[in-house]
Protein backbone atom coordinates (compact mmCIF):
# COMPACT_ATOMS: atom_id res chain seq x y z
CA UNK A 1 0.00 0.00 0.00
CA UNK A 2 1.26 3.47 -0.79
CA UNK A 3 0.80 4.81 2.73
CA UNK A 4 2.60 1.86 4.32
CA UNK A 5 -0.50 0.45 6.01
CA UNK A 6 -1.51 -3.20 5.45
CA UNK A 7 -4.09 -4.01 2.78
CA UNK A 8 -6.43 -5.55 5.37
CA UNK A 9 -6.88 -4.13 8.87
CA UNK A 10 -7.93 -7.47 10.35
CA UNK A 11 -7.34 -10.92 8.87
CA UNK A 12 -7.93 -14.57 9.57
CA UNK A 13 -5.00 -16.74 8.52
CA UNK A 14 -6.03 -20.35 7.92
CA UNK A 15 -3.08 -22.73 8.15
CA UNK A 16 -3.17 -26.40 7.22
CA UNK A 17 -1.90 -28.58 10.03
CA UNK A 18 0.45 -30.49 7.72
CA UNK A 19 2.66 -27.39 7.58
CA UNK A 20 3.61 -27.93 11.23
CA UNK A 21 5.06 -31.36 10.43
CA UNK A 22 7.82 -29.70 8.41
CA UNK A 23 9.90 -32.32 6.56
CA UNK A 24 8.19 -35.13 8.45
CA UNK A 25 4.89 -36.85 7.68
CA UNK A 26 3.54 -36.62 11.21
CA UNK A 27 3.79 -34.57 14.40
CA UNK A 28 5.21 -31.13 15.12
CA UNK A 29 8.59 -29.97 13.83
CA UNK A 30 10.04 -27.43 16.25
CA UNK A 31 12.16 -25.58 13.69
CA UNK A 32 9.20 -25.19 11.33
CA UNK A 33 6.96 -23.80 14.07
CA UNK A 34 9.66 -21.35 15.21
CA UNK A 35 10.18 -20.11 11.66
CA UNK A 36 6.45 -19.68 11.18
CA UNK A 37 6.16 -17.81 14.50
CA UNK A 38 8.91 -15.43 13.38
CA UNK A 39 6.99 -14.67 10.19
CA UNK A 40 3.80 -14.09 12.19
CA UNK A 41 5.71 -11.64 14.39
CA UNK A 42 6.89 -9.71 11.34
CA UNK A 43 3.34 -9.61 9.95
CA UNK A 44 2.02 -8.38 13.29
CA UNK A 45 4.57 -5.57 13.28
CA UNK A 46 3.01 -4.28 10.05
CA UNK A 47 0.07 -3.10 12.14
CA UNK A 48 -2.73 -5.50 11.21
CA UNK A 49 -4.92 -7.39 13.66
CA UNK A 50 -4.22 -11.09 13.20
CA UNK A 51 -6.09 -14.25 14.14
CA UNK A 52 -5.28 -17.79 13.08
CA UNK A 53 -7.11 -21.05 12.58
CA UNK A 54 -4.83 -24.09 12.43
CA UNK A 55 -5.79 -27.53 11.17
CA UNK A 56 -4.86 -30.74 12.95
CA UNK A 57 -4.00 -33.01 10.04
CA UNK A 58 -0.40 -33.46 11.17
CA UNK A 59 -1.73 -35.22 14.28
CA UNK A 60 -5.15 -36.65 13.47
CA UNK A 61 -7.66 -36.37 10.64
CA UNK A 62 -11.23 -37.10 11.63
CA UNK A 63 -12.47 -37.63 8.07
CA UNK A 64 -9.83 -40.29 7.43
CA UNK A 65 -10.55 -42.09 10.71
CA UNK A 66 -14.26 -42.21 9.92
CA UNK A 67 -13.49 -43.89 6.59
CA UNK A 68 -11.93 -46.84 8.41
CA UNK A 69 -14.92 -47.38 10.65
CA UNK A 70 -14.63 -44.90 13.53
CA UNK A 71 -17.78 -43.04 14.49
CA UNK A 72 -17.63 -39.72 12.58
CA UNK A 73 -18.65 -37.57 15.53
CA UNK A 74 -15.97 -39.12 17.75
CA UNK A 75 -13.34 -38.90 15.00
CA UNK A 76 -14.11 -35.24 14.36
CA UNK A 77 -13.88 -34.46 18.06
CA UNK A 78 -10.43 -36.04 18.16
CA UNK A 79 -9.47 -33.90 15.16
CA UNK A 80 -10.64 -30.77 16.97
CA UNK A 81 -8.48 -31.68 19.96
CA UNK A 82 -5.51 -32.02 17.60
CA UNK A 83 -6.01 -28.38 16.58
CA UNK A 84 -5.70 -27.38 20.24
CA UNK A 85 -2.30 -29.12 20.45
CA UNK A 86 -1.07 -27.23 17.37
CA UNK A 87 -2.45 -23.97 18.71
CA UNK A 88 -0.63 -24.35 22.03
CA UNK A 89 2.62 -25.14 20.18
CA UNK A 90 2.32 -21.96 18.13
CA UNK A 91 1.35 -19.89 21.17
CA UNK A 92 4.49 -21.05 22.95
CA UNK A 93 6.68 -20.18 19.95
CA UNK A 94 5.08 -16.74 19.56
CA UNK A 95 5.34 -15.79 23.21
CA UNK A 96 9.02 -16.76 23.26
CA UNK A 97 9.40 -14.06 20.59
CA UNK A 98 7.56 -11.57 22.77
CA UNK A 99 4.27 -11.70 20.87
CA UNK A 100 1.26 -11.59 23.18
CA UNK A 101 -0.98 -14.49 22.14
CA UNK A 102 -4.30 -15.94 23.28
CA UNK A 103 -5.72 -19.36 22.41
CA UNK A 104 -9.53 -19.44 22.37
CA UNK A 105 -11.05 -22.90 22.15
CA UNK A 106 -14.56 -23.77 21.01
CA UNK A 107 -14.28 -26.86 23.23
CA UNK A 108 -13.92 -25.68 26.80
CA UNK A 109 -10.69 -26.65 28.54
CA UNK A 110 -10.03 -23.72 30.84
CA UNK A 111 -6.75 -25.09 32.19
CA UNK A 112 -5.06 -24.59 28.80
CA UNK A 113 -7.16 -22.15 26.77
CA UNK A 114 -9.83 -19.49 27.10
CA UNK A 115 -13.34 -20.42 25.99
CA UNK A 116 -14.34 -18.89 22.66
CA UNK A 117 -16.49 -15.80 23.19
CA UNK A 118 -16.88 -13.49 20.20
CA UNK A 119 -16.63 -10.23 22.11
CA UNK A 120 -13.60 -11.47 24.02
CA UNK A 121 -11.89 -12.44 20.77
CA UNK A 122 -12.60 -9.03 19.28
CA UNK A 123 -11.25 -7.32 22.38
CA UNK A 124 -8.02 -9.32 22.24
CA UNK A 125 -7.56 -8.25 18.62
CA UNK A 126 -8.22 -4.62 19.47
CA UNK A 127 -5.56 -4.83 22.17
CA UNK A 128 -3.01 -6.01 19.62
CA UNK A 129 -2.82 -9.65 20.66
CA UNK A 130 -2.54 -12.52 18.21
CA UNK A 131 -5.59 -14.76 18.60
CA UNK A 132 -5.56 -18.46 17.76
CA UNK A 133 -8.97 -20.08 17.34
CA UNK A 134 -8.72 -23.73 18.40
CA UNK A 135 -11.15 -26.61 18.69
CA UNK A 136 -12.82 -26.04 15.33
CA UNK A 137 -16.41 -24.84 15.62
CA UNK A 138 -16.90 -27.16 18.60
CA UNK A 139 -19.16 -29.35 16.49
CA UNK A 140 -18.45 -32.49 14.43
CA UNK A 141 -18.99 -32.57 10.66
CA UNK A 142 -17.46 -29.11 10.16
CA UNK A 143 -13.93 -28.51 8.90
CA UNK A 144 -11.38 -25.95 10.03
CA UNK A 145 -12.05 -24.18 6.70
CA UNK A 146 -15.58 -23.54 7.93
CA UNK A 147 -14.16 -22.47 11.30
CA UNK A 148 -11.98 -19.88 9.57
CA UNK A 149 -14.89 -18.52 7.53
CA UNK A 150 -17.21 -18.44 10.53
CA UNK A 151 -14.73 -16.71 12.84
CA UNK A 152 -13.82 -14.22 10.11
CA UNK A 153 -17.46 -13.22 9.75
CA UNK A 154 -17.94 -13.06 13.51
CA UNK A 155 -14.96 -10.79 14.21
CA UNK A 156 -15.53 -8.75 11.02
CA UNK A 157 -12.22 -9.62 9.37
CA UNK A 158 -11.36 -8.10 6.02
CA UNK A 159 -10.30 -11.38 4.42
CA UNK A 160 -9.52 -15.04 4.95
CA UNK A 161 -5.98 -15.91 3.90
CA UNK A 162 -5.67 -19.63 3.31
CA UNK A 163 -2.07 -20.80 3.47
CA UNK A 164 -1.46 -24.04 1.61
CA UNK A 165 1.42 -25.93 0.02
CA UNK A 166 0.56 -24.74 -3.51
CA UNK A 167 0.77 -21.22 -4.94
CA UNK A 168 -2.92 -20.72 -5.71
CA UNK A 169 -6.01 -22.25 -7.28
CA UNK A 170 -5.61 -24.26 -10.48
CA UNK A 171 -8.10 -25.48 -13.08
CA UNK A 172 -7.17 -29.02 -11.99
CA UNK A 173 -4.75 -30.70 -9.63
CA UNK A 174 -1.31 -29.61 -10.93
CA UNK A 175 0.27 -32.73 -9.45
CA UNK A 176 -1.92 -34.89 -11.65
CA UNK A 177 -2.74 -32.78 -14.71
CA UNK A 178 0.28 -31.16 -16.42
CA UNK A 179 -2.09 -28.89 -18.36
CA UNK A 180 -3.57 -27.34 -15.22
CA UNK A 181 -3.29 -23.55 -15.20
CA UNK A 182 -3.20 -21.19 -12.25
CA UNK A 183 -6.08 -18.77 -11.77
CA UNK A 184 -5.28 -15.27 -10.52
CA UNK A 185 -8.90 -14.50 -9.63
CA UNK A 186 -12.15 -16.46 -9.57
CA UNK A 187 -15.68 -16.01 -8.26
CA UNK A 188 -17.22 -17.93 -5.37
CA UNK A 189 -19.83 -19.40 -7.70
CA UNK A 190 -17.18 -20.70 -10.10
CA UNK A 191 -15.41 -22.38 -7.18
CA UNK A 192 -18.64 -24.10 -6.17
CA UNK A 193 -19.81 -25.06 -9.65
CA UNK A 194 -16.40 -26.36 -10.75
CA UNK A 195 -15.79 -28.05 -7.40
CA UNK A 196 -12.30 -26.58 -7.18
CA UNK A 197 -11.98 -27.32 -3.46
CA UNK A 198 -10.47 -23.97 -2.53
CA UNK A 199 -12.21 -24.46 0.78
CA UNK A 200 -15.06 -26.81 1.57
CA UNK A 201 -18.43 -25.79 0.15
CA UNK A 202 -19.85 -24.67 3.49
CA UNK A 203 -16.94 -22.28 4.05
CA UNK A 204 -17.06 -20.94 0.48
CA UNK A 205 -20.81 -20.35 0.68
CA UNK A 206 -20.46 -18.54 4.01
CA UNK A 207 -17.79 -16.27 2.56
CA UNK A 208 -19.91 -15.64 -0.53
CA UNK A 209 -22.99 -14.70 1.47
CA UNK A 210 -20.95 -12.22 3.53
CA UNK A 211 -18.81 -10.94 0.63
CA UNK A 212 -15.67 -12.00 2.44
CA UNK A 213 -12.69 -12.39 0.07
CA UNK A 214 -10.53 -15.51 0.22
CA UNK A 215 -6.89 -15.50 -0.82
CA UNK A 216 -5.29 -18.90 -1.45
CA UNK A 217 -1.49 -18.76 -1.46
CA UNK A 218 1.71 -20.70 -0.83
CA UNK A 219 2.49 -20.50 2.87
CA UNK A 220 5.76 -22.37 2.44
CA UNK A 221 7.41 -19.44 0.65
CA UNK A 222 8.80 -17.06 3.30
CA UNK A 223 7.45 -13.53 3.12
CA UNK A 224 4.25 -14.32 1.21
CA UNK A 225 1.94 -13.14 3.98
CA UNK A 226 3.78 -9.83 4.24
CA UNK A 227 3.68 -9.44 0.47
CA UNK A 228 -0.09 -10.01 0.46
CA UNK A 229 -0.62 -7.35 3.10
CA UNK A 230 1.62 -4.98 1.11
CA UNK A 231 -0.90 -5.29 -1.70
CA UNK A 232 1.06 -7.54 -4.02
CA UNK A 233 -0.82 -10.02 -6.22
CA UNK A 234 0.06 -13.29 -4.51
CA UNK A 235 -1.87 -16.54 -5.00
CA UNK A 236 -5.50 -16.59 -6.10
CA UNK A 237 -8.22 -14.17 -5.04
CA UNK A 238 -11.74 -15.58 -4.63
CA UNK A 239 -14.30 -12.78 -4.56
Amino acid sequence: MNDGSPKYRRIILKVTGEVFAGPHQFGIDGKTVKAFAQEIKEVKEMGCELALVIGGGNIFRGAVASEIGMDRASADTMGMLATVINSLALQDALEKLGVSTRVLSAIEMRQVAEPYIRRRATRHLEKGRVVIFAGGTGNPFFTTDTTAALRAVEVEAGAVLKGTQVDGVYTADPKIDPNATKLDQITYMDVLQRDLRVMDHTATTLCMENRLPIVVFDLMKPGNVRSLLDGQAIGTLVC
